[in-house]
């Protein structure tokens, strides 16, 4: 992400990192009533995920387990061509691809996720869809169908169709887009991930090209792709995503051959050891800030030093980024591009924080009124 001419390719590595928190704040339009197309195929309603005390059974992943359960014994086999009309490929990755369709005979646009299952597994497949299913009522995450099904060559499902970009297509190369933007792709892609840790999930691939664009003032946005989503407290095999974007601290630990966890490193990430580098010198060498840095206030620069703390154990969580919303995160042009009288990263200004918050998108704000998407 880009604020000013700075990419913050920061911010949604340093949110997956972050302790994860029940309080949510969902930023849009009411959530997708729930349909009969959103149902498993063992005839399981999933608005029985929203009853109350579902959340605690989704804590311990039992849930989670359950639906992967329902869903194997019951998964359709289909020709993607006998039931889909196709028009063209949206997407692609290491995953497999995404392919714009309409159903033949409801005509209901969609976006249909295929895997080949030479490189699929079939638990991993499940999983995705399962967890996916479960957390796309959140207004800010992408919605599904309840449609799930392999075919000779792959295994697929179809989810909601969001015409746009994402958001890596709309940052221009040191130019970035408006804070105001930013401003609201925070906002929401916060509540998603609260919603995501709420209920004991954490989703481990968050990046632009995951967060889809309604609009290309950043009005709506939507967190996509759960394919690397686990379960908290699920133990690392394997270092998986893409490294800009990952916690640092994955890096100290990756599974013996016993299944338990040795320190080690399979991968590192030189501009984040350089990050590391310069917060570990002396106060002194410290007000040395960054040329790209000294466009920020105060409260921005708080709010980075309390996100991108070192400790993983001390890094604030998602919710009190909405602190600072309302402050100024770039500094006007006519300023005299200092950072403050320290110059460190940890800026004097401090920003009242609430406690109150509601918790799991209990709130719901209405959509942006006109004016506010300039």
């Amino acid at each position: 992400m880009m604020v000013g001419n700075m990419r913050l390719a920061i911010w949604p590595r340093a949110a997956e990192r972050l302790e994860p928190r029940l309080c949510c704040i969902a930023i849009g339009s009411d959530p997708p009533s729930q349909t009969k197309r959103q149902r498993l195929h063992s005839g399981t309603d999933t608005r029985r995920l929203a009853e109350p005390g579902s959340e605690v059974r989704m804590a311990d992943g039992s849930l989670i387990d359950e639906l992967i359960e329902l869903t194997a014994q019951s998964l359709s086999f289909l020709e993607i061509e006998e039931h889909f009309n196709i028009i063209k490929e949206i997407g692609r990755g290491k995953y497999g691809k995404v392919l714009l369709v309409t159903h033949l005979r409801r005509g209901t646009p969609m976006a249909l996720k295929v895997m080949p299952k030479a490189s699929t597994k079939l638990q991993g497949f499940l999983r995705e869809y399962c967890i996916s299913l479960h957390l796309s009522r959140h207004p800010c995450i992408v919605g599904l169908f309840g449609i799930a099904f392999h075919s000779e060559e792959h295994y697929g499902f179809a989810q909601e169709l969001v015409i746009g970009k994402d958001l890596f297509a709309v940052i221009q190369p040191r130019v970035g887009i408006p804070e105001r933007a930013v401003k609201r792709c925070v906002q929401q892609i916060a509540s998603a991930l609260e919603f995501i840790h709420s209920h004991g999930l954490v989703h481990r691939d968050i990046k632009p090209e995951n967060i889809l664009l309604l609009d290309r003032h950043c009005c709506r946005v939507k967190l996509a792709d759960f394919g690397l989503a686990q379960k908290r407290g699920t133990l690392i095999r394997l270092i998986s995503g893409t490294l800009p974007y990952m916690a640092p601290e994955l890096c100290a630990v990756v599974a013996s051959a016993d299944g338990q966890r040795a320190p080690g490193c399979t991968a590192s990430d030189d501009f984040y050891q350089e990050f590391a580098d310069w917060r570990g010198e002396t106060a002194a060498a410290a007000a040395d800030l960054p040329s790209l840095w000294k466009r920020f206030t105060p409260a921005c620069l708080e709010m980075f030093g309390r996100l991108l703390t070192l400790d993983a154990g001390e890094r604030c969580s998602v919710g009190e980024v909405e602190a600072y919303v309302e402050e100024d995160w770039v500094r006007a042009e006519e300023a005299d591009g200092q950072a403050g009288e320290s110059g460190t990263v940890s800026a004097t200004l401090s920003v009242r924080r609430s406690t109150s918050a509601p918790k799991n998108g209990g709130v719901t704000c209405p959509p942006p009124g006109p004016g506010t998407c300039g």
